[in-house]
């Protein structure tokens, strides 16, 4: 079985979020991230950064990566293609050390967030299909393709999709489903590279994935960085019963209350990821009843972890309330975290 080699392309500088790959998310560089994918990956055999810059190769090298060489400034520029940085890395490695892998994983730096499984699944996948090129990661698209058009210098409009008549035309539902690249993993052979010049080669098999965390704004940096806080731990997250973990009882009865099944998932998750879950109530402030073993009984049945249950609003590090606009925003960033409890 042959070698199995990880290239982590990661030039210095950056016009978006300057010097993205070496800056700190959650106390480590981002170019880490994706160094500790490839070593818990038990397919991958070695791991090489490929960058420009010095100060970004004595990162790498903290982090158990090899530098073997510094990318060539021509390849290093906005507009460097992958094909170029892979080819110089891949011929170096031949003339200087004879080392030929069979297959090229590329784990771009700017994902910090990846499933080890999903390296693993791809790489067994190309050795499981000699027929095939290479492999790549996609996710569905949100934007129907088939109703996208060019614009010509006059203003006149052409469909950028020709195979179906007017298609812009037809629902979306009858439309083929499509999908675009997410940067996450990429896995080609060697010999696609230096003897197809090609990153891809003519048969591409497409891995489905249904998130995206590359980084290219302040924003995504930002969502990564929390989800990524999240997911190791030590933090506190006080959840209000009614109206988050229940769903509302108008008429106070909390004995039939109902279980919001989608946030008690999240909440096991994050549970389950280190965090300290404290659940709060105001059952009985409006009735006067103590509906204190009615509210354990209910946590229990509907499988809710946690640490604390309290009448009143402790002291945390996030408020989770019904009332509050940090419910739809703890929807949104744990949303990746359900999936991922949901595939367990």
């Amino acid at each position: 079985m042959g070698s199995v080699l990880a290239i982590i392309p990661a030039r210095s500088g950056s016009k978006s979020v300057k010097d993205k790959n070496i800056r700190l998310m959650d106390g480590k560089p981002m170019i880490a991230y994706s160094i500790e994918h490839a070593q818990k990956a038990n397919c991958i055999d070695r791991i090489i950064v490929s960058t420009d810059s010095e100060e970004y190769a004595a990162i790498a090298r903290k982090y158990g990566a090899e530098t073997p060489f510094l990318r060539p400034a021509e390849y290093a520029t906005d507009t460097a293609l992958d094909y170029d940085v892979f080819l110089h890395a891949l011929n170096y490695l031949e003339e200087v050390e004879g080392y030929i892998p069979e297959l090229v994983v590329q784990l771009r730096p700017t994902y910090p967030i990846r499933r080890i499984s999903d390296i693993e699944n791809m790489v067994n996948y190309l050795r499981e299909h000699p027929e095939i090129d290479s492999m790549r990661c996609v996710a569905p698209a949100k934007e129907v393709a088939y109703k996208m058009w060019h614009m010509d210098g006059q203003g006149m409009l052409s469909p950028i999709m020709k195979d179906i008549p007017e298609c812009y035309n037809m629902p979306r539902q009858q439309l083929p489903k499509v999908y675009y690249q997410n940067a996450c993993i990429d896995v080609v052979r060697t010999e696609v590279i230096t003897k197809k010049h090609s990153m891809s080669g003519s048969k591409i098999a497409g891995y489905e994935m249904s998130d995206n965390f590359d980084i290219d704004t302040e924003e995504e940096f930002e969502k990564a960085e929390e989800y990524l806080k999240i997911t190791h731990g030590n933090k506190t997250f006080v959840f209000d019963i009614d109206g988050v973990i229940a769903q509302i009882q108008k008429d106070l009865d909390y004995a039939l209350s109902e279980p919001n099944e989608r946030m008690i998932n999240i909440i096991n998750r994050l549970y389950d990821c280190g965090n300290k879950i404290v659940l709060f109530t105001a059952r009985g402030y409006v009735t006067g009843k103590d509906w204190s073993k009615v509210t354990e009984e209910q946590m229990k049945r509907w499988g809710v972890k946690y640490h604390e249950l309290k009448f009143g609003k402790p002291n945390a590090d996030y408020y989770v309330d019904d009332k509050m606009l940090s419910m739809d925003r703890l929807y949104g960033l744990a949303h990746e975290v359900w999936k991922e409890f949901k595939e367990q």
